[in-house]
């Protein structure tokens, strides 16, 4: 069972005197301050670009793009070293300390007048701004982004598997997973408001400030927990032994002698210890992607008298084969997420559009900022995710007999994601009719305000939430339970890489539908904005039939075990 493996993992290392719940605290809490000092940075970067370093728009949405994409990148890099070389707790805390670094060099550049252009009237469109950023002020600018981008990333989902690894409970593991993504979002949420309103009211400095004093807090409360952690102890790149199970393939034809003192009874290798007849290595070909089988098969001059591999790239242990096929068999459910999620970034920057054209006064003097309107999503995954691990899943055991398993999870996740979809084009359809009907007024402003509330943009914003909160803990889980264990802090940073890619689709198709349509000009009152919501809930739709097949035929490797075990326990 995965639970089991995960204890047997690291019993070797430190029996049970290290890990379980009294780690939580620690883990938690410091990831819960570096991801508030992470969204204090990120959250507001283009209106930190364009006020302090007089950028144009576009080019300051343009770098905000890309840092949001190294941020989302720098996951992957940070648990591929994890797994290789470092393991989770040293990916940790150097990423966590690199990412101070980051922020104090960007405080620095918010304090010191010298590291940024002379200041510019940017209320005042008669006089133009002339004074640009030096090549000297961009490099200390980019440095410091690079680096918070760098450490905040290569921390985030490492710090997720390093929390899982403390735990042998496949329950206890999706506990934690849940409330890793409650902290995520509530750091976000406090961020996206409390930091973004001193950064735009009070000064730049004190915001970054804050988010660096959160940054420092927690890597002390990282380091405070350091003799309670199991940790876990790399075993070298798992990426060499998936190329050596393809080379070895490839070069074996089905017309390959076979060793005539390969001594087991099918000719497959199943390990040193197996090979000479000690104890029996778990691992089992199975039929499925049987052209990699021949990998594990048995040649003349293959093994060693005693039973190790002589030739690496032409032998692999039957485990390692069916490590690939455990990957090529999830690869197909992996990709149904981007499609998921490229609404989700689609939705976040059409709803700020949106806002900006709407009423977005609650009583008589406060407005909601456009840009934080967001925050309703993160409201709602934090609220809901307490909700689901507290009562509807408790309430789903007692009804089904066991929790709901990863890919159902998942699967509510797309019905929510596609909902919100629509509920944004009949909101867009509603506003959209309201801006005609008084259209002599609005008429060639494209900043005139459509007599409707923006919090007609909340149910959309809610249902996205919900929705979040089905399906990220769902892959979460699902990779790291069923990623081969050499694979597991890789496993929990594909959501990651799902992000990232998202975020450059979505951007793209934007563009794309703003260059060959007339659905998205400058004023969208002109448009047809709740056209390109029912295309991407067309996509939402089509990609949860294709994620339907792809749950259909896949079959669990641990979960369902350690899941019907878990039920057993229960009752």
């Amino acid at each position: 069972m995965e639970g089991g493996g995960g204890g047997d993992r690291e019993g070797a290392q430190s029996p049970r005197k290290h890990g379980g719940w009294i780690t939580f605290p620690f883990i938690i809490g410091s990831f819960g301050c570096t991801s508030l000092a992470s969204g204090g940075w990120l959250t507001n970067l283009v209106v930190y670009l364009i006020q302090e370093y007089n950028v144009k728009n576009i080019d300051a949405t343009l770098i905000s793009n890309v840092v949001s994409g190294c941020f989302s990148v720098f996951p992957v890099v940070g648990a591929v070293i994890a797994d290789s070389f470092l393991g989770s707790f040293s990916v940790v805390a150097i990423s966590t300390s690199i990412s101070l670094l980051g922020m104090i060099s960007l405080t620095l550049t918010s304090t010191i007048q010298s590291l940024r252009p002379q200041p510019c009237d940017h209320n005042n469109a008669i006089i133009p701004c002339s004074s640009s950023p030096s090549n000297l002020q961009y490099s200390i600018l980019y440095l410091s982004l690079i680096l918070a981008a760098l450490g905040a990333g290569g921390s985030r989902y490492t710090t997720a598997t390093l929390g899982a690894n403390q735990h042998d409970n496949i329950k206890d593991q999706n506990i934690f997973f849940n409330w890793f993504f409650v902290t995520l979002y509530g750091a976000f949420l406090v961020s996206s408001t409390a930091i973004v309103y001193i950064q735009d009211n009070i000064s730049w400095g004190w915001g970054f400030g804050i988010s660096l004093a959160s940054n420092a807090i927690g890597l002390a409360i990282f380091l405070l927990g350091t003799r309670f952690y199991r940790l876990d102890k790399p075993r070298g790149s798992p990426f060499t032994t998936l190329a050596r199970v393809l080379v070895a393939a490839s070069r074996k034809r089905p017309t390959t002698p076979l060793s005539t003192t390969a001594g087991n009874d099918d000719g497959y290798y199943y390990g040193e210890e197996h090979h000479v007849g000690k104890v029996v290595v778990d691992g089992v070909l199975t039929k499925s992607f049987r052209c990699l089988n021949r990998a594990a098969l048995i040649t003349d001059g293959d093994v060693h008298l005693d039973g190790s591999i002589a030739k690496p790239w032409r032998l692999c242990k039957v485990k390692e084969v069916e490590d690939f096929k455990t990957l090529l068999r999830i690869f197909p459910l992996w990709s149904t997420s981007i499609f998921l999620s490229v609404p989700i970034v689609m939705q976040g920057s059409l709803t700020i559009l949106q806002a900006l054209t709407m009423d977005r006064h609650l009583g008589p003097s406060f407005k909601i900022p456009a840009g934080s309107f967001i925050v309703v999503v993160f409201i709602s995954t934090t609220v809901f995710l307490a909700i689901i691990d507290r009562f509807l899943y408790p309430i789903w055991q007692r009804l089904v007999g066991r929790l709901p398993r990863p890919l159902q999870r998942v699967g509510l996740g797309h019905v929510f994601n596609f909902g919100g979809m629509m509920v944004s084009a009949l909101v867009e359809s509603k506003r959209l009719k309201v801006a005609h009907a008084h259209a002599h007024h609005l008429d060639g402003q494209p900043e005139a305000i459509v007599p409707m509330s923006a919090l007609w943009l909340f149910p959309q914003l809610v249902l996205v939430g919900i929705g979040e909160a089905f399906h990220f803990p769902g892959q979460v889980g699902l990779y790291y339970q069923e990623f081969p264990t050499s694979l597991r802090s890789t496993a929990t940073a594909m959501i990651s890489l799902v992000i990232a890619i998202s975020y450059y689709l979505g951007t793209a198709l934007i563009d794309l539908l703003h260059k060959v349509t007339r659905w998205l000009p400058d004023d969208i009152n002109q448009g047809r904005l709740d056209y390109v919501y029912w295309l991407v809930s067309m996509i939402g739709v089509i990609n949860f039939g294709y994620y339907l097949v792809c749950a259909t035929w896949y079959k669990y490797q641990n979960v369902e075990i350690v899941v019907e075990d878990d039920s057993i326990t229960e009752d």
